[in-house]
Order: C-alpha cells, then structure tokens, then sequence
C-alpha cells in the first residue's frame, strides 16, 4: 500500500467534521487511509470514510474529548437544565416507544418472527422494533414518543425523550445508528429531542443490533412478570 498525501488526513477529517459533525481519532483516520488507493478523489473518499465511521462502534472511532462528547455532569439531577452546544454525535444502544405496552411490543416483535409484515405497509412500520434496518434511518408512522438510549464517543450513556415528532425515529430504527445532536436541551440528565437539535445520520453496528433484537423480547417478559409479581405480592 503506498503512503498518502500527510494533508489528505486533514482535509478528511475536516469534511467529516464539517458536513456530519464527525470527529474520528487520528488512528482511525490513518488506518482507513491506509487501505485506500492514492489516486481517489477527496469526495469518494469521504463518503467511504462516512459509510465506515457509521458502521463503527464510536467508543473506538470517534475522538473521545472535548465538546464532541457529552458534559461530564450531565447525570446531575439537581441542574434544572443546561444546554449541549455540538454537534455531539451519540449512537443508539435502545430504543422504546412510550406509546406501546410491553406486550403489544411483544406481539410485534412475534408477528415479525411469524414473518406476517408486508414491506411498504405502515404495519410494518409500527412492528419493526426488532426487524433488521440496514439503513438505521426507517422510523414509524405511528406511535410515539420515544425513549432513546444513548453513548457518547467516551462510553457515556444518557436518555434521550423525542419530544416532538422526528424523521427518522421509530422502532425501526438500527442499533448503533448515529445521531447529531445541537443545540439539544438537557433537562435532569435527559436530552429532550426535536427536529431543531437532532439530525439522523444513520448506521448500524451489526453485533449490537443482533444481541438486542435477540434479547429485547425476553427483557420485556420478564418485566411483565416482576409487574405481575408486585401486583400480587401488594393484595
């Protein structure tokens, strides 16, 4: 492999920066420009490194310091509220839709094992919680709020309320897929998310995804039957 241009690594990282709010480690970048040939275009080499960085877990890709991640304090209850600047780019490690209970939740996730979705019908839409999403975009029609869970590039995680209705969230939605987050308000250690603070970039990391589609609905049953546990043991 030859070596490329020691300007090239910056120009990319200024694109990614720039256009996504991505911020990849300096490793990261060198190693991605490693396996590409010198002669491709800054633009194509852009969108190779966009495509990649979305399919990455951010923990190992994205620097990890600054104001690319969230406020240390951002747990603190007792801050009424602060606000995160960004673009803070955080990935998707849950998602819930508060409008649903957990088993009509359950009874979608069997009509999807039961392979009863017919692709393009909101159904689909509504029942794809733990449908495979290549894209890591396709949200619902229906439902909502969601309840958002989320990791910073530091290993940070926080939740997020969809407070008003936004393009691309749903229970559709990848695990790992990355989101944007500017000007996002924080209230008592939740980000509270409108279409104003939050861009959709996509993404999916494939290990993350199968383990919580595999795993979603067991946690579910037994949260019902701790409720049911605790509605017996109060009567």
């Amino acid at each position: 492999m030859s070596s490329q241009p020691p300007q090239l690594a910056t120009q990319l990282a200024a694109q990614l920066a720039n256009t996504k709010g991505l911020y990849p480690t300096q490793q990261w970048l060198t190693a991605f420009l490693n396996t590409q040939k010198t002669t491709t275009p800054l633009p194509a080499l852009t969108q190779t490194a966009l495509f990649r960085l979305l399919s990455s877990d951010i923990t190992t890709s994205l620097t990890a310091d600054g104001p690319q991640c969230l406020p240390p304090d951002i747990h603190n209850v007792n801050v009424k509220e602060c606000r995160l600047q960004g673009p803070i780019v955080v990935q998707l490690l849950g998602i819930e839709d508060m409008s649903k209970s957990r088993w009509e939740q359950i009874e979608a996730i069997e009509a999807l094992e039961r392979g009863e979705g017919t692709k393009g019908r909101e159904i689909i839409r509504v029942t794809a919680t733990e449908d495979d999403n290549d894209s890591g975009v396709v949200g619902n029609k229906g439902g909502g709020p969601h309840k958002l869970s989320l990791q910073d590039a530091r290993g940070t995680g926080v939740y997020g309320i969809e407070l008003k209705v936004i393009k691309g969230v749903g229970l559709g939605m990848s695990i790992g897929c990355k989101i944007a987050l500017r000007n996002a308000v924080v209230a008592r250690g939740v980000i509270l998310m409108e279409p104003a603070n939050t861009t959709i970039l996509g993404g999916k990391i494939e290990a993350l995804h199968k383990a919580w589609k595999e795993n979603r609905k067991a946690e579910l049953k037994a949260a019902i039957e701790g409720s049911e546990r605790n509605a017996r043991s109060n009567t």
